[in-house]
């Protein structure tokens, strides 16, 4: 990333990182699987013949209590016949219209798919039996401008597993600690272009991340469903998770003249350049082919109201760039899934110090490192970006290793990296699961040469040749060994030049031709 800002700086007011939008659920755990409801009934005596009663009285002291917060705060409650219907656009014109500069805007109710419980006979057994399925029930939005969050909503499923999720937005939320501390900045929409003190916004921003969540949480469900304390005979905790993260880095352009003169290529760049192995570099995946493990990457260019976007998208999370509110170039990863990556912590069980890599979890106790590894993935991804504009013409980029070198006393042949042999040994070193871990012989080996059968000799020559050829990369300062291993990684320059070599592959003579002119 710092390559692209220093490449751009004359253009850039500045560059702002953190949250945007955040999904949390709450889930009662005792109550969110078959075995463990079933467990819960047992422990409160409840027969699978009253289920549908306990269930409907629980269900009810919910609608009731939701009323009586509408009441109290003269807030209208509305029922939506449609669930498509943009809620948060609904929410903002009520808002607007009634002058409501905080707290309960509106409780809205609609009938939505969910996930619940149901009893019914079984043929076989010919019992009662308790049944997890998918079905429709009631869920209640509590929509409200928060002093300290800005625009928050929960979201309750009225039957059981009594669901929660609050939605709510970094940006929004970074607003409000800007106004609060008399610090100047323009808005549009949730995306700002311009900040008169961006290292202090910057500061508020990463503030968020030491925030605790459970407790931020389990206060706002105080106050739109605070009859879970009461609704059973002891008391249940709610387990707090992050469904869903976006984390936007906003390079914020002077003019709009200045980014539409760079985003097409940029564009360009990202949709055709940018590989599976690419993505999962910058998702911080190893791209290695495993029998027992698919990946499924997928990129996607459209054009939206906010801009062009360039989506991809890896299994359920993803990185995508686009253009927003005329001066901002937005790159945000989404994570749905964390557990593709991985986090240092200690096992379940295990002493603080007896720490290991293992899954993200979904749990906010792993929110913070969630945002570092969304933050490296965009840092990535602009670095990369970094290959499509640079002042240095491609010659000059080129010309420091087109020609012969020494290393320790002995003369390096010039590389020549449009010939096959060179070309397709730079395309193989810039691979994408290299730039994480480095490669070795065998790994450039393998490419170079394919995995078939070979005698022992002729392995041997490949190996051989193999390491006159990481020589040469070294001789060229292409490429450094990685300390105390067998690994190598490219240097800055050498990524650099390789991106714009691809790159330049890619486009047509006509296309370069009018570049040149």
């Amino acid at each position: 990333m710092h390559q692209f800002i220093k490449q751009h700086q004359k253009d850039i007011l500045g560059v702002l990182n953190g949250f945007d939008r955040i999904r949390f659920r709450g889930t009662i755990r005792w109550l969110a699987s078959l075995s463990g409801l079933g467990s819960f009934l047992w422990e409160q005596r409840v027969l699978l013949k009253d289920f549908k009663k306990w269930a409907q009285g629980l269900t009810k002291q919910i609608v009731e209590a939701s009323e009586q917060i509408a009441i109290q705060a003269g807030r209208p409650m509305t029922y939506l016949y449609s669930s498509s219907d943009s809620k948060e656009e609904l929410a903002l014109a009520i808002a607007k219209a009634n002058k409501v500069t905080e707290g309960l805007i509106c409780i809205f109710k609609c009938v939505e798919p969910c996930i619940t419980f149901k009893v019914g006979p079984n043929a076989k057994t010919l019992r009662l039996e308790l049944r997890m399925l998918r079905g429709k029930c009631s869920h209640y939005y509590f929509y409200m401008l928060h002093p300290r969050l800005g625009l928050v909503h929960l979201r309750l499923q009225a039957w059981l597993p009594f669901t929660i999720h609050v939605c709510l937005n970094g940006r929004e939320w970074l607003a409000q600690e800007l106004r609060q501390r008399k610090i100047g900045f323009e808005q549009r929409d949730n995306c700002f272009v311009s900040i008169k003190n961006i290292a202090a916004a910057q500061a508020l921003a990463d503030q968020q991340l030491r925030t605790d969540w459970s407790a931020l949480l389990n206060e706002l469900r105080r106050l739109f469903h605070p009859v879970h304390d009461m609704m059973f005979k002891k008391a249940l905790d709610i387990y707090w998770s992050a469904e869903e993260t976006e984390w936007a880095t906003d390079v914020m352009f002077r003019s709009r003249e200045a980014l539409d003169r760079i985003y097409p290529a940029l564009v360009r760049h990202a949709i055709t350049a940018f590989s599976s192995e690419h993505v999962l570099r910058f998702l911080g995946r190893y791209p290695n082919i495993r029998r027992y493990r698919t990946s499924n990457v997928i990129s996607t260019l459209e054009t939206r109201p906010e801009g062009i976007c360039v989506k991809h998208r890896l299994n359920r999370n993803s990185i995508k760039m686009y253009n927003k509110q005329e001066t901002g170039l937005r790159v945000e990863t989404t994570i749905n899934d964390p557990r593709d990556m991985k986090v240092l912590r200690p096992r379940e069980g295990h002493s603080e110090e007896d720490k290991t890599w293992l899954r993200l979890r979904k749990g906010v106790a792993d929110l913070h490192r969630r945002a570092e590894v969304s933050q490296k993935a965009n840092e990535r991804y602009l670095e990369a970006l970094a290959a499509v504009h640079h002042e240095r013409p491609l010659g000059e980029l080129i010309s420091e290793f087109c020609q012969p070198t020494q290393l320790k006393g002995r003369r390096v042949r010039a590389l020549q990296p449009l010939s096959p042999d060179d070309g397709r040994l730079l395309v193989a070193v810039n691979r994408g699961e290299f730039a994480l871990n480095g490669f070795r012989n065998r790994d450039l080996r393998s490419l170079l040469f394919g995995i078939g059968e070979a005698t022992a000799n002729e392995l041997k020559r490949h190996a051989a040749r193999t390491t006159r050829q990481i020589r040469m990369l070294r001789a060229h300062g292409l490429i450094r060994k990685v300390t105390k291993t067998h690994r190598y990684i490219l240097t800055a320059k050498a990524r650099l030049a390789i991106n714009a070599l691809l790159a330049a592959q890619q486009a047509s003579s006509q296309q370069l031709a009018q570049l040149a002119a």
